[in-house]
């Protein structure tokens, strides 16, 4: 039976799993090689070998509060931890050197976790369950094979922090943006100046998008050519990117201005090097480089698992919905936020997280292997054939669709077509309002009693940021009954057609206690 998890890692998939490892009655260890919560969203202002840092002034685009700073972002992660008492269950600066299992796992799952502590003390620990919770941005990508004359050539060079691409050179005289296939470029500041992860984020969005996605694909593209012609601001042969959908987007309000003010010129890729000189494919050169910053991401890496556990499907790793090795024979490691999407990745891990420590306990149980396996040798197809895939970008998913599927397995997945019959203010807002959190702490395993007054009160946290100074409205007309209820039966219908027979026998099943013999009696 499981009862101590080793988790590593204390950033934000870190504490998500100490708290779901407590919510399920579980004793959790967390190992984190630094002296301080916060992994990727702790600033250090001299990066740590091996790990990914932030730059100074970047703003998290998917976080409360609109757009926080990431001062502000670490800050709110001190209260998560302090308030739900994780930190006394964390051993800072303790690094997992390996993680293997005991000669008996084949029948306990047990783990040998070896840890190295700065002063140089090892020590080995058994545990019934392991969370990895290190993140993906780990290892940087310096593809200096890829270009003729890199190493020979007499320009300085050195890799960008992350996602440093467009901001920290902006301030030289001139800056050359060389791009191989170019990317859409996206604003935090959406529709009527709300913020941008907020609009078109909702489950009628989502149905919509799944239905018509080439519409849908081309009204994107044809607003975020009216802020500025993305052929325009470069060569139109560097902006065939794919369509929006299929490539994670730069999300950046800088990038337009300093190009419309030459501060940043966009060149195509990179040929070669030569000398101080750098030479392009199409035939440029630019003479006298001072310095080359290579924004070209980071690679994976687990060097403390297994070798048999590390195996690929594509360029991703042979992980059952992200999470479980398949080829285990008792379900007791997961990787959590070794993920991406167009979304927080906060509310991903806590499902992650969630999904895992039901698992642990027994209280939802896995598929076979090979159904495993075909699940993902699926995703697998689906996502390359979908998404712009490299080695750096191989976890890309839907973010709703993602989160649902988890959220069934766990059993918080809200009953929409319910919800309309039993409270339609809140099902109208979970159908038509973002996609938040709230909505899988309505029912099931974690409910929170106060997860409806916060889905209905959400835009009032949203718009508070800004009131700042309160302006007069002008009065204005209510809108008509007819308007309210076209909507209302609107959404219903689209709900039924949407989820179709699953939600219908979902829908069923909270109905069943009327067959049951306690009710009949």
């Amino acid at each position: 039976m499981v009862q101590k998890v080793a988790v590593i890692g204390a950033g934000i998939s870190g504490l998500t799993s100490i708290k779901a490892c407590l919510d399920e009655g579980l004793e959790p260890t967390c190992f984190e090689s630094s002296h301080d919560i916060g992994g990727l969203l702790r600033f250090k202002e001299k990066p740590e070998p091996g790990r990914a840092n932030i730059y100074q002034s970047v703003v998290i685009t998917t976080e409360l509060a609109n757009n926080m700073h990431h001062s502000e972002v670490l800050l709110y992660m001190r209260l998560y931890a302090q308030d739900f008492k994780l930190l006394q269950h964390i051993h800072f600066k303790t690094t997992v050197v390996s993680v293997r299992q005991t000669p008996d796992s084949a029948a306990t799952g047990q783990w040998e976790v070896e840890t190295e502590r700065r002063e140089g003390q090892r020590e080995t620990r058994v545990f019934d369950a392991v969370m990895v919770c290190t993140g993906h941005f780990t290892q940087p990508h310096l593809p200096l094979s890829d270009f003729p004359g890199t190493r020979n050539h007499y320009i300085p060079y050195f890799l960008s922090h992350l996602n440093e691409t467009h901001c920290s050179c902006c301030y030289s005289n001139s800056v050359y943006l060389s791009t191989r296939s170019g990317a859409w470029v996206v604003s935090r500041v959406g529709q009527r100046g709300l913020p941008a992860d907020l609009v078109g984020t909702s489950r009628m969005d989502m149905m919509i998008q799944k239905l018509f996605p080439s519409w849908i694909n081309g009204m994107v593209e044809k607003k975020l050519d009216e802020t500025f012609d993305h052929a325009l601001y470069g060569p139109s042969h560097i902006f065939c990117v794919p369509d929006f959908f299929e490539q994670i987007p730069v999300v950046n309000d800088d990038l337009p201005a300093r190009i419309i003010s030459g501060r940043v010129q966009v060149k195509p890729n990179v040929k070669e090097f030569c000398g101080s000189s750098v030479v392009f494919v199409d035939g440029s050169i630019i003479d006298e480089v001072d310095v080359v910053v290579f924004a070209t991401g980071y690679n994976y890496s687990f060097p403390f698992l297994p070798p048999a556990l590390q195996a690929k499907s594509g360029y991703r790793l042979r992980l059952y919905k992200h999470v479980f090795p398949p080829a285990l024979t008792q379900p007791t490691l997961a990787v959590v936020g070794f993920i991406h999407s167009l979304g927080a990745i906060n509310p991903l891990a806590e499902m992650q997280a969630r999904w895992a420590t039901r698992v642990f306990k027994g209280f939802t149980t896995l598929p076979s292997e090979e159904t495993m396996m075909k699940e993902i040798e699926k995703d697998t197809v689906t996502m390359h054939l979908r998404y712009a895939c490299s080695e750096q970008n191989p976890l890309q998913v839907d973010y709703i669709p993602y989160l649902d599927s988890l959220a069934e397995q766990v059993g918080v997945r809200p009953n929409i077509l319910w919800l309309f019959l039993k409270d339609p203010r809140l099902a109208l807002e979970v159908w038509l309002g973002p996609c938040t959190p709230y909505q899988y702490r309505l029912t099931g395993p974690g409910r929170w009693a106060g997860a409806r007054q916060a889905i209905l009160t959400q835009w009032e946290r949203v718009l508070q940021p800004f009131r700042t100074r309160l302006v007069p409205k002008p009065e204005t007309r209510a809108s008509s009954r007819r308007s309210v209820i076209v909507v209302i039966s609107g959404s219903a219908l689209l709900c039924c057609f949407y989820y179709n027979k699953h939600l219908l026998s979902s829908f069923f099943s909270p109905l069943a206690f009327l067959r049951s013999p306690q009710y009949a009696a």
